[in-house]
């Protein structure tokens, strides 16, 4: 057996480990590349060490656009898409203002907790309804007369 076969069956295989051991993707796509080059090297016999480095290199960069192109992003689709996102629960629910909102802040109280909201400043008891949040802070709008108590 020629001892660049070895060598790149053995950065292939190692790229796959180490992809085991810290997954992000990059390493399982150099792994591909370091295979390529493997199956290159074991059926054309004779290429150089140095084309054989370039062809590495340059199959590393393409398999990993192809990866941040077509597989990037990709993932499942949550069953549960609010999950540890608590401010996005309460999105379309319409509560009375708990403290005044003046100078477009204020708070409401949903459940047990209080939360502090962003939105046109409104007195105490007018009902708002939550159309976002913005890290902690629900963003508001005056939710109407027929949501009065």
């Amino acid at each position: 057996m020629r001892w660049e076969v070895v060598a790149w069956a053995a950065v292939a295989l190692l790229l796959f480990a180490a992809e085991t051991l810290a997954p992000g993707a990059f390493m399982l796509w150099m792994g591909f590349a370091a295979a390529a080059v493997f199956l290159g090297v074991l059926l054309v016999p004779g290429i150089d060490l140095l084309w054989q480095v370039v062809a590495f290199v340059v199959l590393c960069f393409v398999s990993i656009q192809v990866y941040r192109t077509w597989f990037r992003g990709r993932g499942r689709v949550s069953d549960h898409p609010t999950l540890n996102r608590r401010a996005a629960h309460h999105l379309g629910r319409v509560v009375p203002v708990e403290t005044a909102i003046v100078d477009g802040r204020g708070r409401v109280k949903i459940g047990d907790a209080f939360w502090v909201v962003a939105g046109p400043d409104l007195p105490v008891g007018t009902p708002v309804r939550v159309t976002g949040a913005d890290g902690l802070v629900l963003l508001v709008e005056y939710a109407g007369p027929e949501h009065t108590g």
